[in-house]
Parts: structure tokens; C-alpha cells; sequence
């Protein structure tokens, strides 16, 4: 599809080739401006799979096994339908407002079908995932049985999403132009459009294509044993088999329940579903996040719990998402709520504490080490090259050669962006007005939690297009306003929707954004792709979750539900509980002086000094690179997410990387420039068109299968407590 005269600007020399070695592998070198873009055929097919894709994303993640699709099965959906219309679309030339256009200007190409999927990438954004807004809507109106009015409910998503598009905006020459700012994930979707649309010689064995098909039929047809037949391979928990009657082997060995110790997934969902597809991830990354979760997983906790005890811990399960009471029993919120959804003191001084899970106690200690470690690492690391910058002094820096290709484009212009970042201030703001009781988030909020989002998303994006790992501050902003505003959780969501939640979304577009760059899209085609996808995207979410919350009974009320309803809400189950600890009953109550879990708070102390050390030794011996490397924040996301995520879902993510960015990278480059990320394309498309089949086909007719294979976990006596004189319906009590 390349042209390589000069107007094209050809392949340049190893001077201008991209540093980063993976990118050179991967990344083409030319360019075809004459190539359309902004065709119809792009709009139509962009738009319509955008849709389709948030619809079935906003669907499934109301399950209990929640699936996400990524923006790769309308990647591959794409490229028939384009040629087909191509093929079929009329070739006149039309003529509007003094200006001609043809619906059919010639052969479906490689940048039509890149703007296809950047509309559709935000069906993935806005609707995968942990759902951002949506949750807090859901928990408002699922949990709190909050009545939401639309109009404001529209206002949260579409504002939440353009804020983020205006800090992309502002944020583009830090996150993008730079050489160093490489996003791995990219490289996945760079892949696989290269083994579409290009053709490899015969004689070099399978071409790109040819093994995408071959791994995407049988990725398609594997994910009906997990996915249907044989659910056990998601948690294959044998140590629990070996053990049956013991409650410390089975909290040990559970995959789902317990620290996963020998346990093991088969499911290409399963290794995946937290961290994303561990063949995308840099070696050196996989390598941090594997030194912190073995610390954390295998050291930290178990000591905590069987050794010291800590925070009562004996008394729950070693692992779960729930809210607890001192007598192990599950936290009833309801009855520490008054009508205006605020707490209601003298009720909960009555009822008593709030208590977590070791693991889940654990882990949010690990987010305030996090949050201050991520600052100090980019503060130190790459605090000179943001200062420079700053200063205008990109100018003079060597570009390589994709910067040198996208010369030939117009540039968006900074108004542009800024536009939109005020307009949704200004929309956020007079909602916090209108719909004052309903957000309980005053202006003053409103604007905080705007500062926090601008000091935090260039440091968080520096990380996460070095390392793919996205360290998250969910738990600072909830903290922060927790202490401002307490016993408010509808407020604690909402400023973590604009706080935060900003944040995701202006990190997905700055990809986005990267993307277009390595793929040679002009950079106004890719503002008005990214706009109209979010506003189509947003609001076909809103309207699905809008009409699943009123149409489907008690959806996510676990206690009303029948036991094998699929619409128990997980993930917006760890958005209530975070409301509850945050919002309702408050940081101070938990974590402030006299607090179970205020030790917990030096952890903002040892994240911000640990990263200090590395970067003195990096200066003394300048020599050893590997020194570099070892990334805190990174090493801190090792146990991120968990809950929902399960040690299991983690370590199975670290060893699949480890085989393919590791071993085959060093022993056999050639297959994994040719193949690496198609195969993960593959991998994430066959168990995503399976996943949808199966639904529709199957589950929703609820034609279920039951048998022992079909149970997720066989580890009953893993969420029992160990404690003494602890009464838990189906566990032994210790005397």
C-alpha cells in the first residue's frame, strides 16, 4: 500500500529509524499521503461498529463473568465490509455545498480502516473495561436506588469523556511527539493491520495472515471448553482437590478465593482480563510486575495473615471483595444509610465497624504507595526531558522517522483541544448546580477534582506509554475527598469519575493518538474521528445500561437474585464497596488516628522515598542499563486490581509473557517480529467472537450445563476464617 518516491518519503537511513527496537520491527516506514482517509465508507462502517461494540460491551459486564471486546473483533469485522462496499458502493462524483466527494473513491485501504477502528476503540474505552462512568451511575441507581435524572446522567458520561479528549490535547507533545513515548499496545494493532493488508512472500513460511486465521479458528473454537463446557479450566485449583478438608490449603491453593499457589488458568480471557494481552508488554515490565506480586502474593500477605494477624485479618477470608463486620459476617450498608443517601451516624455507631479483607486492606495500601512513587519516579526519570519541553525546546530535538513523516500533515491546532476542555468544565460545573442533590458534588468539588487530573495524567501517562502498565490513584482521589467531604457517596463517586476517571479516558486517546502517528493518519482526521466516536460511543453506553437497570429485576442485588442469575454485577460491586469505605463511612473512621487501618497511610511515605534510591544508583553506575529498569510504580502494579483480580489471573499473565517477550524474543526475534502480535490479535479476537456466540446462543436462552466442570473454583473452605469462635454458615469454627 506504501509508495516509495519522495513525495511518499520512502524508507530513510538507520539515522532516523525509531530507537526503540521493537517499534523499528514493527512500525512501517512510509507513507502514501494521497491515500483517502476520511472516506464514507470509513464514517459509516466506523460509527455502525462503534455502536454494535458498546452495546456488547456495556451488555456483558453486568454479568457475573464479565467479558470485554476489544476494538480488534471489529478491526477484523472491518476489512470484508470495507471491501464490499467498495466493490459495490456507486464510483459518481457527488457535489455538496460547492464540494465533490465520491462514496466510493477506490480500493478499501490501510488508513480507512485505521479510522474505523480508532471510531471503534471507543466503544472500548467508554464501554469496556471497568465501565468508568457507568459504574458510578449504576451503583447510584443499582445500589443506592438513587432516581437519576437522564439529562444529568448523559451530562456525567459525555462530560467526563470530552475532559479527558481536552487533557489529550494539552498533553500531546509530552505523550506522543516524543520518540521515547512508545505505547506498546499499539504494536499489537500496527501488526495486524500490516497482516491484512499487506502480502508476505510464500516462501517464508505462513504469512501474517495465514497464521492470524489458523490461531484465530482455533482460539474460536478452544474458548468453547472454558467459556461453556468447561468453565474449571479458567481456575484450575488442584491443591484444593489434594486437601479437601483443610481451610489453610484451600485459602493457599484457590484460584478464585485464595492466593492461587500451584493454581493455573487455560483461558486466554483469564490471562488477560486485568493487565490486558501479556504478549504486548515489554519484557522489562513483566519482569517488575512479576518481583511485586511474588513479593506482595507470596510473602507480604501470607505473613500478615498466618504470622501477625494483622487487622484482625484471621477473621475473614485471606481474599475477597466483600465488607465485613467484627463478627465476619457481611456489611449490611442499608442500615447505616439515611434517605438523603448520607451516613447515618448514630446507626453505625449502633451497628459497628467496617472491616476488609486482608488482601483487599493490603492492596489499597499498596495504591497510596503507588500513587506517591509514580510522581517521584517521573519526577526524577524523565522530569528533565518534561522541563525541556515545557520550555519549547522540542524544536531542536532529532526526530525520527514516523515524526518526519507526519511533517507532511497539518497539525491540530492547541484552540482546538482547549475548546473542549472548557466546555466541559463549564457543563460539569452548572450540573453540580442544577442537579445539586443528586451529585452532592459542590463546584468547588468540581474544580479539584479538574486540578487533580491535571497534575496526575502526564506522570501516570509517562508510565504507561514506556510500560503498558497504567499505574491507577482510584483510591487517592476517593481518599482525598473522602477526608473533604464524609459520609457523601454519590459525591466520592462523581469526583472520582472527574478526578480520575478523566484520566483513563485521556490516556486511551493519547494511544489513539500514537496509533495515528505510526499509521501516517493526518492528525485533524484523527481529532474528528476520536469526537464523534465519543460522543456516538457515550451515548449508545448511557442508553444500553439505562435500559438493562430498568428492564432486568434486581439486577446486581445479589440477595434478590435466583442463584444462577448472570446479572450479579462483580465489577460494580467493588465500585459500591469503594463508595462505602471512601464515601460513607469515610478515610478518617478506617484510616485516621484510632483507625484499624491507619498504619497503612506511612505507605504514601514509602512510595514517595523508594523510588530515590534506584535513581542514585542509575547515576553512579550509568553503565548498568538494567538499573533503569526497575520501575516502582511498576513493580507496585503487581498488585493492582486485585480484588476483582485474582493472584491466579496475574501470575498466569506473567508467565505467558515471560515465554513470548522473553524466550522467544531473545532466541527466535525473526518469529516474533513476524507473528508475536498477530498471535495475540488472534488470541483476543476467536475468544471474543466465541464469547458473544455462546451468549447468544446458549446462556441467554439458559441452556447451562452443571456438572463438577462447570464450577469455577472446587476450594468451599477458601473464604472461611480462621479465627476462633468465628460462626460463618457452611465453615468449621475454631475453638
Amino acid at each position: 500500500m506504501a509508495s516509495n518516491d519522495d513525495t511518499a518519503a520512502g524508507k530513510l537511513n538507520d539515522q532516523t529509524r525509531c530507537p526503540v527496537e521493537e517499534v523499528a520491527l514493527v512500525v512501517p516506514e512510509t507513507d502514501d499521503p494521497s491515500l483517502p482517509v476520511m472516506t464514507f465508507r470509513a464514517w459509516f462502517l466506523g460509527l455502525t461498529l462503534c455502536a454494535v461494540l458498546i452495546f456488547l460491551n456495556t451488555f456483558f459486564l453486568y454479568r457475573t463473568q464479565p467479558l470485554t471486546i476489544s476494538a480488534i473483533l471489529m478491526q477484523i469485522s472491518a476489512l470484508p465490509l470495507g471491501k464490499f462496499m467498495a466493490s459495490t458502493l456507486p464510483t459518481t462524483q457527488y457535489s455538496v455545498f460547492g464540494r465533490s466527494f465520491r462514496l466510493n473513491p477506490g480500493p478499501f485501504n490501510m488508513k480507512e480502516h485505521v479510522i474505523i477502528t480508532v471510531i471503534a476503540n471507543c466503544g472500548v474505552s467508554i464501554g469496556g473495561g471497568d465501565a468508568y462512568s457507568i459504574g458510578a451511575i449504576t451503583v447510584m441507581k443499582a445500589y443506592y436506588k438513587q432516581s437519576l435524572n437522564f439529562l444529568c446522567a448523559l451530562l456525567i458520561v459525555l462530560t467526563t469523556q470530552i475532559l479527558g479528549y481536552g487533557w489529550a490535547g494539552v498533553l500531546r507533545r509530552y505523550l506522543v511527539d516524543p520518540v521515547e513515548m512508545w505505547w506498546p499496545a499499539n504494536l499489537a494493532q500496527v501488526s495486524l493491520f500490516r497482516a491484512l493488508h499487506e502480502k508476505d512472500s510464500k516462501s517464508q513460511g505462513m504469512t501474517r495472515m495465514q497464521f492470524f486465521l489458523v490461531f484465530f479458528v482455533a482460539s474460536f473454537a478452544y474458548y468453547t471448553f472454558p467459556g461453556y463446557l468447561f468453565p474449571i479450566l479458567t481456575f484450575f485449583s488442584w491443591v484444593c482437590w489434594a486437601w479437601p478438608r483443610s481451610i489453610t490449603a484451600q485459602q493457599i491453593g484457590s484460584g478464585y478465593h485464595g492466593l492461587g499457589v500451584g493454581a493455573f488458568t487455560l483461558d486466554w480471557a483469564g490471562i488477560s482480563a486485568y493487565h490486558g494481552s501479556p504478549l504486548v508488554s515489554p519484557w522489562f515490565s513483566i519482569l517488575n510486575v512479576g518481583m511485586g506480586f511474588i513479593m506482595f502474593v507470596y510473602i507480604i500477605v501470607p505473613l500478615c495473615y498466618w504470622k501477625f494477624n494483622t487487622f484482625n485479618a484471621q477473621k475473614f477470608p485471606i481474599f475477597s471483595n466483600q465488607l465485613f463486620t467484627s463478627s465476619g459476617h457481611k456489611y449490611d450498608t442499608t442500615k447505616i444509610l439515611t434517605p438523603q443517601y448520607d451516613l447515618n451516624i448514630p446507626a453505625y455507631d449502633s451497628y459497628g465497624k467496617l472491616y476488609l479483607s486482608p488482601l483487599f486492606a493490603l492492596s489499597i495500601g499498596s495504591g497510596f504507595a503507588r500513587f506517591t512513587a509514580t510522581l517521584t519516579h517521573v519526577a526524577l526519570f524523565h522530569g528533565s526531558d518534561i522541563w525541556k519541553q515545557s520550555k519549547s525546546a522540542m524544536k531542536t530535538v532529532k526526530l525520527d522517522i514516523h515524526a518526519k513523516l507526519m511533517k507532511s500533515y497539518k497539525a491540530v491546532p492547541q484552540w482546538w483541544y482547549l475548546v473542549l476542555l472548557v466546555g466541559s468544565v463549564a457543563l460539569s460545573l452548572l450540573m453540580s448546580f442544577v442537579w445539586k442533590e443528586d451529585v452532592q458534588l459542590p463546584w468547588w468539588g468540581m474544580l479539584f477534582a479538574f486540578a487533580l487530573a491535571f497534575v496526575v495524567t502526564l506522570p501516570i501517562g509517562v508510565i504507561q506509554a514506556t510500560t503498558n502498565q497504567q499505574p491507577g490513584y482510584d483510591i487517592i482521589a476517593q481518599f482525598i475527598i473522602g477526608y473533604v467531604l464524609p459520609g457523601k457517596p454519590i459525591a466520592n463517586l462523581l469526583f472520582k469519575i472527574y478526578g480520575r476517571i478523566s484520566t483513563i479516558h485521556a490516556l486511551s486517546f493519547l494511544s489513539d493518538l500514537k496509533l495515528g502517528h505510526y499509521m501516517k493518519i493526518p492528525p485533524r482526521c484523527m481529532y474528528m474521528a476520536q469526537l464523534v466516536g465519543t460522543l456516538v460511543a457515550g451515548t449508545v453506553n448511557l442508553a444500553v445500561a439505562w435500559w438493562m437497570l430498568g428492564s432486568i429485576e434486581n439486577i446486581c442485588d445479589i440477595e434478590a437474585l435466583h442463584p444462577e442469575s448472570p446479572w450479579t454485577c462483580p465489577k460494580f460491586r467493588v465500585t459500591f464497596d469503594a463508595s462505602v469505605i471512601w464515601g460513607l463511612i469515610g478515610p478518617e473512621r478506617l484510616f485516621g488516628r484510632g483507625g484499624l487501618y491507619r498504619n497503612l497511610v506511612w505507605l504514601f511515605l514509602v512510595g514517595a522515598v523508594l523510588p530515590v534510591p534506584v535513581w542514585i544508583l542509575s547515576k553512579i553506575f550509568p553503565e548498568k542499563k538494567w538499573i533503569a529498569l526497575i520501575n516502582i510504580p511498576v513493580i507496585s502494579y503487581g498488585f493492582a486490581g486485585m480484588p476483582p483480580a485474582t493472584p491466579t489471573n496475574i501470575a498466569s499473565w506473567i508467565i505467558t509473557g515471560t515465554i513470548f517477550n522473553y524466550f522467544v524474543f531473545k532466541y527466535r526475534k525473526g518469529w516474533w517480529q513476524k507473528y508475536n502480535y498477530v498471535l495475540s490479535a488472534a488470541l483476543d479476537a476467536g475468544t471474543a467472537f466465541m464469547g458473544v456466540l455462546l451468549f447468544f446462543a446458549l446462556q441467554n436462552e439458559g441452556r447451562n450445563l452443571k456438572w463438577w466442570g462447570t464450577e469455577l473454583d472446587h476450594c468451599p473452605l477458601a473464604t472461611c476464617p480462621t479465627a476462633p469462635g468465628i460462626v460463618v454458615q457452611g465453615c468449621p469454627v475454631f475453638k
